[in-house]
């Protein structure tokens, strides 16, 4: 290791263009975590949301963007146990991914599943967290309930899909064109909703409507859930690509006993992530190792055009995740 790394900083609060290559000095491990040489670090929303300003880092994480990797352990802190250094991992970060180098907590590690490239494994960590948490542990889907999915060709809408499929339940999905929606239908949808010629409450309504939703559209989008969910059905919300505030008729929410909840991953618990990721090593990477469930990947950019990978995922072309390559393997 050097003292200096390669990393990608946010300049000032903007578009994908105040995304700059730097130096900054190679993190160290402090009790209790790892750090990791990276392979492969993983875009994702809350990537640009930082860099707009918008979503601003804990005190304590790095501030560079990128919130999973994979790479090679090649320092352990004290008390940490079960990781050694040249092991490969994946894992979740608190910040800090759009570099050579970075610190983590050895819990939020995972093996690389049999099978997977390290270029796969960069695309789990925030995704397969984020929707095992929301869809499973929050919203407690169940085999043989109807799960409406919007952004079903979104990283989190891929593993979603897969994910609730396996597990038995009935997926719906919404997305924005012929191609995601057939995409989606690939994956395990049983129906694929293209928003721009459908409307998604009329279409669930005929199916009975939805027990659960998984959104991370909001603005409108949420009265309009109300409308679709069944009787003692429940909206997960994960993000707001349209807008936080809406006007909702509770009246509704009271008849039909519906459940509305929602979280965000980044501010979590070293201790709450960690189960996270002990669920996730009991009874989600044995599905990936058989190849019952898969990353979906789009498109891979060099680290130093982090900018590139922004703007691909901004214009909402993009069918699954995008990935930095660091240093590849």
């Amino acid at each position: 290791m050097t003292d200096m790394m390669r990393a990608v900083e946010i300049t000032k609060a903007g578009g994908p263009e105040v995304l700059q290559l730097t130096q900054r000095p190679v993190p160290v491990a402090a009790h209790g975590q790892v750090v990791l040489k990276v392979a492969y670090a993983g875009v994702n929303r809350p990537d640009a949301l930082q860099r707009a300003g918008l979503y601003a880092p804990p005190a304590t994480a790095s501030d560079l963007p990128g919130l999973e990797a994979s790479g090679t352990v090649v320092a352990v802190g004290d008390g940490v146990a079960g990781l050694s250094v040249g092991d490969q991992v994946c894992a979740l970060l608190p910040g800090g991914g759009y570099a050579e180098y970075v610190a983590t907590p050895a819990a939020h590690c995972l093996p690389v599943p049999k099978g997977l490239s390290l270029k796969e494994a960069a695309c789990l960590p925030e995704t397969f967290f984020t929707v095992w948490s929301n869809v499973f542990t929050r919203g407690g889907l169940k085999a043989g309930e109807r799960f409406l999915i919007h952004g079903g060709s979104s990283g989190i809408g891929t593993t979603a899909i897969q994910l609730a499929n396996a597990f038995g339940a009935r997926v719906f999905v919404t997305a924005g064109s012929d191609d995601k929606c057939a995409a989606c239908i690939a994956l395990g949808a049983e129906k694929a909703i293209n928003y721009k010629d459908e409307d998604f409450v009329a279409v669930m309504k005929n199916e009975g409507g939805a027990d659960l939703i998984l959104d991370m559209v909001g603005g409108d989008y949420i009265p309009r859930n109300i409308k679709t969910l069944a009787n003692d059905g429940r909206l997960v919300q994960i993000a707001f690509l349209q807008g936080a505030v809406t006007e909702l008729n509770f009246a509704l929410m009271m008849m039909k006993r519906l459940t509305i909840t929602g979280s965000t991953l980044r501010p979590q618990s070293d201790l709450a992530k960690a189960r996270i990721a002990q669920d996730l090593r009991e009874q989600v990477w044995p599905l990936i190792e058989v190849g019952m469930v898969a990353p979906v990947m789009d498109s891979t950019f060099e680290l130093a055009d982090a900018m590139g990978a922004h703007t691909r995922m901004e214009s909402s072309g993009h069918i699954g995740k995008i990935v930095l390559t660091v240093a590849g393997g």
